[in-house]
């Protein structure tokens, strides 16, 4: 072959050069009418490449490497098979002849890129098979490892890209095997793609080898999370995503607010599986490394730029998301830790309440002996601020009332962010998520609170954030909205009424309450009702007509609305007979409803077990209590 210092090889390696600029820059400039323009340009130029390639090969007498395939589906040899293979090849990259077969190889590599990027993807897997097929002609080492994985990355994408996420699985994980067994036996920083065609006065150096080699590795794990993920294997895609982010901050390889983003979703994963403290290691990097996305344009530089408005927009979203994150993982914590300590009829078990503080200092300790071995974020600038970020709220479940509050605090701060975004003039459904979210805090908090009435202004509050907007919300667009808010109103007015009804128990009988308390009871249990009955309502047809047969997303809160209605009418104080003798019937006439519609769909009966069975005893209890009613009201008359 020619020697790299000959006018031949610096016309190539000047050709190559220009494909990479028309790939990379003038690409951008693309007309709509004609977006790969440059992309074809590039792709005439790398064909010439080839075929120069090829007439100096065929001129020393090597064998044709190509392969022809179309869009066969290529097999993968089991990881550690082809390895061994890959590794103990007699075909050395530094060799005459292994050095001609990697540049050929790393030219298909580039046209089978190519072809992707102009969405011909037959075409680019056959390149990019070309690529393989050139390259099991040699050993994995410091001048061809690098296009083993990168051509293994790009087949990866390409599969996943048709949904075969298993073929994707099988590139990706040998593009990883390869990496491991490289650095373990190499590791020296290997020969960058683009010297393939460089004069020797243009080398990359070492470090930027190095830096390129980790971040097309990085690359690698990224897929492969999304692999995982794909496959269900949620487990292993976020130790996957993990390590990318990691391994993109160490790289100084990131866009900030993406970053900050993806960090924030991981979170979580790590909160719906109750590992608080990896999800709060998340969410405060993902605060601190948004920050170096700098500030949001002012008001007065976005009205001048389009561009600085759009990007100003963009910072504000991001990061009232990430906020929206922060407040999932104060709710979630706290309603974790309402599980763990309620007692068989939901209220605070103070036993154990006592017997978890007293294992604390336990936990503490072992929470720092996992704070040690755990995967962190950041760098030398960036692990103080993230670390001071994790001091000012606990990744331990809360055991009373102050530590509770404390974690209710910092999520009520986040809600208050991320409405300043999401605003309800122009993100209705976000802003009354949020809104929900909020209304969630104030639900948990209460459970810790001991005092019934402080517990009553607190879900006081959260019917005023929520009134309003349900009964002013356009019932056409927003329905299933209306229908969450109107349930969850109902939900709120009962758990007040019962807070009520527990303060009347500890008084001798009912009778001895006055006036204003029988008043504000029975205005708790009717508001309650209202609700159910416009949750009810909104089921029915334009003419009225309550369905025969519920769907599956509002089976249990309709027959659920239906008991709790029961419930509430029999509770209804009052002493004239007649409205008691109506408030009875209407609670028998809900109760009935459960227990007919189980019967008559068998199915529902697993959805509402405990309602059903106290369905059917009042369903028997109550006729009892009428007729007894109606002899009184007739013997008075």
């Amino acid at each position: 072959m020619a020697s790299l210092g000959s006018e031949e090889w610096k016309a190539i390696c000047d050709k190559f050069t220009n494909a990479q600029n028309l790939t990379d820059i003038e690409s951008r400039n693309d007309p709509e009418n004609d977006p790969f323009r440059s992309k074809y340009k590039a792709r005439d130029i790398l064909r010439e490449i080839h075929c120069s390639l090829k007439s100096f090969e065929a001129g020393e007498g090597e064998e044709d490497g190509g392969v022809e395939g179309g869009d066969q589906r290529p097999t993968e040899q089991p990881v550690d098979g082809l390895l061994e293979g890959l590794f103990e090849r007699g075909f050395s990259g530094d060799s005459p002849v292994g050095q001609r077969t990697t540049r050929l190889a790393a030219v298909e590599y580039y046209l089978g890129v190519n072809h992707v990027d102009t969405e011909e993807l037959s075409a680019g897997q056959e390149h990019l098979m070309n690529c393989m097929k050139l390259l099991e002609r040699c050993r994995v080492a410091t001048e061809s490892v690098s296009l083993f994985i990168h051509v293994r990355n790009q087949l990866g994408i390409l599969w996943a890209g048709r949904d075969e996420t298993e073929m994707a699985q099988g590139f990706l994980e040998t593009a990883e095997s390869i990496y491991l067994r490289y650095m373990k036996e190499d590791g020296s920083p290997p020969t960058d793609l683009v010297e393939y065609f460089t004069t020797n006065e243009k080398m990359v150096t070492h470090q930027e080898r190095s830096k390129k080699f980790e971040l097309a590795y990085t690359h690698t794990m990224y897929y492969l999370a999304q692999v995982y993920k794909n496959l269900g294997q949620t487990e292993r895609a976020a130790t996957y995503c993990h390590s990318t982010l990691q391994r993109q901050l160490q790289l100084n390889q990131f866009s900030p607010m993406e970053w900050a983003l993806n960090a924030a979703t991981l979170s979580q994963y790590y909160i719906t599986k109750g590992r608080y403290m990896e999800g709060r290691h998340c969410l405060s990097a993902a605060t601190v490394i948004s920050a170096l996305a700098g500030e949001a344009p002012s008001e007065a530089a976005a009205q001048e730029s389009e561009i600085e408005s759009e990007r100003r927009d963009q910072l504000r979203q991001k990061r009232a998301e990430i906020a929206r994150c922060w407040i999932k993982y104060c709710l979630n914590l706290l309603q974790d830790a309402k599980k763990v300590l309620q007692d068989n009829i939901g209220e605070l078990d103070t036993d154990l309440q006592e017997d978890l503080k007293r294992k604390r200092r336990l936990e503490e300790e072992e929470e720092e002996k996992v704070r040690k071995s755990a995967l962190r974020f950041g760098s030398e600038d960036t692990f103080d601020s993230i670390a001071s970020l994790e001091e000012k709220v606990s990744c331990l479940l809360p055991l009373d009332f102050t530590e509770a509050r404390n974690i209710f605090l910092v999520g009520q701060n986040y809600v208050t962010q991320a409405k300043e975004y999401f605003q309800m003039d122009g993100y209705v459904t976000d802003h009354i998520e949020i809104l929900q979210d909020h209304s969630a805090l104030f639900r948990a908090l209460a459970f810790f609170e001991e005092d019934v009435e402080r517990r009553c202004k607190m879900h006081k509050r959260r019917v005023d954030m929520l009134e309003t907007i349900c009964i002013e919300l356009n019932a056409q667009y927003y329905l299933m909205v209306r229908r969450q808010l109107m349930f969850e109103l109902a939900e709120t007015y009962n758990e007040m009424m019962d807070l009520k009804l527990t303060l009347a128990n500890r008084q001798a009988d009912t009778q001895s309450l006055d006036n204003h308390t029988i008043k504000k009871f029975n205005h708790l249990c009717s508001a309650s009702a209202k609700y159910y009955q416009m949750f009810l309502d909104s089921l029915c047809s334009p003419e009225g007509k309550f369905p025969e047969h519920l769907e599956e997303e509002v089976l249990r809160p309709t027959l659920v609305a239906r008991f709790r209605l029961a419930r509430l009418h029999s509770r209804l104080i009052c002493s004239i007979p007649l409205t008691q003798l109506d408030n009875l019937s209407k609670s028998l006439e809900n109760y009935k409803y459960v227990v007919q519609y189980c019967e008559a769909h068998p199915d529902a009966a697993a959805t509402v077990e405990t309602e059903l069975e106290l369905s059917k005893e009042m369903a028997g209890l109550l006729p009892l209590k009428i007729n007894r009613l109606k002899a009184r009201m007739a013997a008075n008359n």
